[in-house]
């Protein structure tokens, strides 16, 4: 049976949370003297807190209420705030599934948690039979998802995220940074159904706002509200938040542009496929392609020689390069380059 509290370090259950000026007072309009601002200026005065304009937009584009939203500076606070709340230093752990996203190992390492490592299958699926020891495994907290996966691209079969949901009663973090170039359906339609389920989302990828640092956490209220509690008091500033509520309200262009980068996207992948240099492109359902090549390391640095910079992940999958889909013309410069390097 889950319970939300005895997942929770004692200290985080019983902290009192800082309360800012804006906090205790609601109303909009006034001579504001209780916050110790600068009377001039047009960034003067603390942005809200709780991001309520944002929150409201979000909870309108993906049907969510906004109890069951947090927004935060980038996925990375989301994901450190997470250990902070549920993880005793030195005592918990956590677990992921590689090859996967980086961070959860800084997080963990910075917050002197344990991250127990399972390696995926060789289509890159969650290997459960592996991980069922884990699933009752004593001080295992947090699991993190990537879906779809960051650097192999893939989504997880739905059935087996579907099993850690059922038969683990610690938090179950998904990570779907990339699920918007994805066709598969956001996990996030399965939060009434458990408790225990937290789902990620960020607008630095296809809503083009990396530079915003805005990331989303959807869950229960009671997660939220732990997460609010926890988080400094003005971790997302006036200029992003008016920059992500400016970019989720002009739905028109967030569609063109992912049309453009999917339509792209196969572009690319046919034109990689005609390359002796490219011996396979993993199956991929974000905006970038994971390819095996004979010698990773020594591409990358001939590409970067031409001015074109890929990710070099040798050091995760075995001389692979993975290849943001970029603009037309970025494209056909990267094929240009590559066309160049496999004739030398």
């Amino acid at each position: 049976m889950f319970n939300l509290k005895t997942l929770v370090r004692p200290n985080i259950l019983a902290l009192k949370p800082y309360s800012s000026a804006r906090d205790e007072f609601k109303g909009s309009e006034g001579v504001f003297l209780d916050a110790n601002e600068n009377p001039f200026g047009t960034l003067n005065r603390y942005p809200d807190s709780y991001h309520k304009e944002l929150k409201t937009v979000l909870s309108t584009n993906n049907n969510i209420p906004v109890e069951n939203i947090f927004t935060g500076n980038g996925s990375d606070e989301i994901i450190d705030l997470l250990y902070r709340v549920f993880c005793n230093p030195g005592k918990d752990k956590t677990l992921t599934f590689t090859p996967t996203f980086g961070m959860y190992q800084v997080a963990a390492d910075i917050n002197d948690v344990e991250l127990i490592k399972l390696p995926l299958h060789d289509d890159f699926q969650i290997n459960t039979e592996a991980l069922k020891p884990y699933l009752s495994a004593e001080n295992v907290k947090l699991i993190f998802i990537c879906s779809p996966n960051n650097p192999t691209g893939n989504c997880f079969q739905e059935e087996d995220v579907a099993f850690i949901l059922n038969n683990f009663n610690g938090i179950v973090v998904i990570d779907e940074a990339y699920i918007d170039f994805s066709s598969t359906d956001s996990f996030a339609k399965y939060l009434e159904n458990y408790p225990n389920l937290i789902v990620m989302q960020t607008l630095s990828k296809a809503w083009s706002l990396a530079a915003a640092r805005i990331g989303i956490a959807f869950a229960s209220q009671d997660i939220i509200q732990l997460l609010n509690n926890v988080k400094m008091p003005y971790n997302v500033s006036k200029l992003n938040q008016k920059a992500a509520v400016e970019a989720l309200k002009d739905t028109k262009t967030f569609e063109a542009n992912k049309k453009v980068i999917l339509e792209q996207k196969t572009k690319l992948k046919s034109a990689l496929k005609g390359l002796d240099i490219v011996k396979k492109i993993y199956p991929s359902d974000a905006n970038f392609w994971l390819i095996e090549v004979e010698d990773a390391n020594g591409l990358y640095e001939e590409l970067v020689a031409q001015k074109v910079i890929t990710r070099n992940r040798n050091s995760l999958v075995k001389n692979s390069i993975r290849i943001t889909v970029g603009t037309p013309a970025e494209n056909e410069i990267l094929i240009k380059a590559l066309l160049a390097i496999s004739k030398s």
